[in-house]
């Protein structure tokens, strides 16, 4: 019997892993990049990078859950809405729900027999997944993707953050630079693959937002620097 891998199930840590660690590289490279560029001095660009990955850490933990959290309430209210149909209109939600299995290609016959053993089961998850596409792997879960937006953001802004503490003063931008675009490859990579999706756009994709963030930053820093 063939065995198959389903990666649905990952769907809602691997977005939130994947944007928290994709936002703190990029928001933490430009950053670094654009102090630097304004020549700022050691002590300034050290007190930004923390400042910017604290703040970064509390903003997608933030944002992470109140959107998350806006979804979970609107799960909450459906399946309300929902409970009360079945407990007013059962025969009519029973036909509905078989109406959906012959829209899907089910006999007539057969899909109200189906409709009618899983409803007796547990009407209200038949009708959650089918009828409303609820389903246990999609669930929102505000805390789970709070805290791992939130660690997979410093997990990501901190290599940005600790290169340009060990960089020379001259070579710093350019180590950072080579540095996070080397990290965002690799998320990019690992991204993909644990999403089974192909590997070389996925790195691309990164590669590309990198570049474009960094330069836009420095271009902004060398402005600012100028202008002092």
């Amino acid at each position: 019997m063939a065995h198959h891998i389903h990666r649905t199930h990952r769907a809602g840590w691997l977005r939130a892993a994947v944007l928290g660690a994709n936002d703190g590289v990029l928001s933490m490279s430009g950053l670094m990049v654009g102090v630097a560029a304004a020549q700022t001095q050691p002590h300034g660009i050290l007190v930004s990078g923390v400042a910017g990955l604290v703040a970064g850490m509390l903003s997608m933990a933030a944002g992470e859950y109140v959107s998350v959290s806006s979804q979970a309430d609107i799960e909450r209210a459906d399946l309300a809405v929902e409970k009360l149909a079945l407990e007013n209109e059962y025969p009519l939600e029973q036909a509905e729900l078989a109406g959906i299995y012959v829209r899907r290609g089910l006999e007539p016959a057969l899909a109200t027999r189906v409709a009618e053993q899983l409803m007796a089961f547990d009407a209200l998850a038949a009708h959650a997944r089918d009828d409303i596409g609820i389903s246990d792997a999609m669930t929102a879960r505000p805390i789970i993707a709070a805290t791992t937006s939130a660690v997979s953001f410093a997990s990501g802004g901190i290599v940005p953050l600790l290169s340009a503490l060990v960089a020379p003063g001259a070579t710093l931008i350019p180590v950072v630079a080579t540095v996070s675009l080397v990290f965002l490859a690799v998320v990019g990579a690992l991204a993909a693959h644990a999403g089974g999706a192909r590997i070389i756009p996925g790195m691309l994709r990164m590669l590309a937002w990198g570049a474009i963030a960094m330069g836009v930053a420095g271009l902004v820093g060398t402005w600012f620097g100028g202008g002092a």
